[in-house]
């Protein structure tokens, strides 16, 4: 019906087609048209895109089906920051995202996304930056509703144009939730089913995908652009988005009612610790301590269940590491956001097609001692790298921080022994014991509370060994005293009433030991 129509080009790089890429932007020129339905313009008459066909259709068919039942962005929501406490929420509520869309609305637009598919040509379209592309988009639109004389209102059109934008060139369906700022978790199981967290509670939602197929598409579309892949023969991978944004996706058949995606958002204004003191989950005397513990080069382990903010109160920590240090990140997938200007972020790799290639942390871990650090981070502990990061600990790499999954600061290390003892280490109990008490100085034990608040529930220290045993101290400890009738959990953070810290000696080192002093009297009254 319609022929292939030319875009315009600017001068600049090329970027592939549906990633939004980090190319600067050119000026949109103008571009030579022709009518929809006008023949021939001049550009070679090719088959449908196989990556349009397979965006519609979920697979290699080229049959012409509906497009992605997205939804149009929600104005971002003031809501509270992560760690803020939940208010409750009706069990089972369904949060509507956008304006409700009507059997109507999908029929028009799959009309109208077949005759732009059929008039654009999408070989023009990829050498596009993403602002530029939306805008020829938009424009093509536009006549297409014309010519076809489709009778709607002008708020129904700019939702249809920014539907079917999202389609070609974003993550369809899952715009909107990505736009706004006080969701937390983006939790898609199968194409019928999108949940959100906000506010520390679980809602669903009535986003849904047209089919698991296009599901698949988007989450191979988010993978491929940190160059990994995820099909059958690879079904899980962990991935980000251009923000940081953790990702997991579990394709079929490991995920048996269709890919499941989960997306840990992360927020445009980055928390600091004054932000966990305005939402309850530390006390101003007991950020100071941390302050302290991360200005002095304590070496900490923060602990904690799954969303529990164990990578928000690392991010945290890390604001209180001076400029002229050198630091290095490991992580599995790069989410850490440090400001400093010397900073070296390295991330592991899968295997590729033949089974090789594989980056592993620990590997990352050994050769970060070979880059003259002054401190090693590690996103996650949860393998054998834990011997090599506490070497590095033990060695001269004073403020080196790590986060694990752990329910208490004693599970901590006892998930660091066990790690350890599954590398294959043939260490005796007491050696292993005796190095994680001379490595790690700190335990932070940070907890998601049943009312959806995330609290720092224990600030511990580790004194040394007495016998074959690891000996610990609470400095601070959060102290549940009830709830109120809204649901939402009280309580207090309040001191052990040590006076002197075992690491009050490296505070006093960098002169910090007036400020320690201060802040545990302030605690104790």
């Amino acid at each position: 019906m319609f022929g292939k129509r030319p875009v315009s080009q600017p001068g600049g790089g090329s970027k592939g087609f549906g990633q939004s890429g980090d190319t600067p932007a050119a000026p949109k020129p103008a571009a030579p048209r022709a009518k929809p339905g006008s023949g021939d313009t001049g550009v070679t008459t090719k088959s449908r895109p196989v990556e349009a066909a397979t965006m519609r259709s979920g697979g290699g068919s080229n049959a012409p089906s509906e497009p992605a039942a997205s939804v149009a962005p929600a104005a971002p929501a003031g809501g509270k920051k992560q760690m803020a406490a939940a208010k409750p929420r009706k069990a089972g509520a369904t949060e509507t995202v956008g304006a409700e869309r009507s059997a109507e609305y999908y029929a028009v637009k799959t009309t109208i996304f077949n005759a732009l598919i059929d008039t654009i040509d999408l070989s023009q379209l990829a050498r596009l930056d993403n602002d530029t592309a939306r805008d020829e988009i938009r424009d093509i639109v536009t006549e297409i509703i014309s010519i076809k004389n489709v009778a709607m209102s002008i708020a129904e059109q700019e939702q249809l144009l920014q539907d079917i934008c999202n389609d070609v060139l974003g993550y369809g369906p899952l715009e909107p939730l990505l736009a706004r700022d006080d969701i937390a978790d983006i939790m898609v199981n199968g194409a019928g089913d999108v949940f959100i967290e906000v506010a520390g509670r679980v809602k669903k939602t009535n986003i849904k995908f047209r089919d698991n197929g296009q599901l698949m598409n988007i989450c191979q579309r988010i993978v491929s652009q940190v160059g990994r892949r995820v099909d059958e023969s690879s079904p899980i991978c962990d991935a980000r988005l251009a923000d940081g944004s953790r990702v997991n996706v579990i394709a079929t058949p490991l995920s048996l009612d269709g890919p499941t995606l989960t997306i840990r958002k992360f927020k445009k204004d980055k928390l600091k610790l004054s932000n966990l003191v305005d939402f309850g989950s530390i006390s101003p005397e007991g950020a100071r301590i941390l302050e302290i513990i991360g200005a002095s080069r304590c070496n900490v382990l923060i602990s904690g269940g799954t969303g529990s903010g164990k990578t928000t109160l690392l991010n945290c920590l890390t604001g209180f590491i001076g400029e002229e240090e050198r630091i290095i990140t490991c992580e599995d997938a790069a989410e850490l956001q440090l400001q400093q200007p010397h900073v070296v972020r390295l991330e592991t790799r899968p295997p590729n097609l033949e089974g090789t290639g594989q980056v592993t942390m620990r590997d990352l871990v050994k050769n970060c001692l070979r880059m003259r650090p002054e401190r090693i981070i590690v996103g996650e502990v949860r393998g054998p790298e834990a011997f090599d990061l506490l070497q590095a600990m033990n060695t001269g790499h004073d403020g080196s921080m790590g986060t694990l999954h752990a329910n208490s600061p004693r599970e901590a290390l006892s998930r660091i022994e066990s790690m350890i003892t599954m590398g294959g280490y043939n260490l005796p109990t007491k050696t292993i014991r005796e190095m994680i008490s001379g490595s790690i100085d700190v335990v932070i034990q940070a907890a998601r509370m049943r009312d959806g608040s995330r609290k720092i529930t224990h600030i511990s220290e580790v004194l040394g060994m007495e016998g074959d045993v690891i000996i610990t101290q609470d400095l601070f400890l959060y102290e549940m005293t009830g709830e109120n009738a809204d649901g939402d959990i009280i309580g207090k953070h309040v001191s052990t009433g040590i006076a002197r810290p075992a690491f009050w000696d490296r505070a006093r080192y960098f002169g910090l030991e007036g400020q320690l002093a201060d802040a545990l009297e302030a605690a104790e009254g």
